[in-house]
């Protein structure tokens, strides 16, 4: 009996942790491959859906959360010392908005879907992905567009109101995803 309790508690302690070499996807991989917890699996599920290479999809995670189930944005300070509200409703794997999360439960059907939930949160990356090409045009493997289009929207995108800000992170972005499918080539 203390065996399943000990084994039941080990499994939950490791559902939200962070993988410990976040800059080789293979390595990402790797370390997230459990009977319950296969994030390979879930990233090519996804890009099978939606078109989006999984370079795209896990390049995306790492930049907006650094594969942190419950990432948020900080909290400004008032007087640095009060904690207050916290600039967006950013959550999760994929920082969605709730707004747009609560679009994509909607037209997806996943109406339990959560965003601390990786195969969750990458499903909804690719759904995101997808909806930036069909919306704006942007190719499934332009890596510094899509992200344009993540970070600041997609209406922003169409609009041609892109921050400096997003400009700066679509750079880290794509070389990032670049770097993801290399290595991703050669994962065993």
């Amino acid at each position: 009996m203390r065996f399943v309790f000990f084994a039941v508690l080990l499994l939950l302690a490791g559902c939200g942790s962070v993988p410990h070499s976040i800059n080789n996807a293979c390595a990402v991989f790797e370390q997230r491959d459990g009977l319950f917890d296969n994030w390979q699996r879930a990233a090519e599920k996804s890009s099978r859906r939606y078109g989006v290479p999984v370079s795209v999809l896990m390049a995306t995670i790492y930049v907006e959360s650094g594969f942190k189930h419950n990432a948020r944005p900080p909290r400004r300070w008032i007087l640095g010392i009060i904690p207050w509200k916290r600039p967006s409703s950013a959550y999760g794997y994929s920082q969605a908005l709730n707004g747009t999360w609560s679009r994509y439960k909607r037209e997806t059907g996943h109406y339990f879907a959560k965003r601390s939930d990786f195969d969750d949160a990458v499903d909804f990356v690719g759904w995101y992905h997808r909806k930036t090409h069909l919306r704006n045009g942007i190719a499934l493997n332009d890596p510094y567009r899509l992200y344009l289009a993540y970070h600041d929207g997609n209406e922003a995108y169409a609009k041609g109101r892109i921050s400096g800000a997003a400009r700066s992170a679509a750079k880290r972005f794509a070389n990032i995803t670049y770097t993801y499918a290399r290595q991703l080539r050669s994962c065993s």
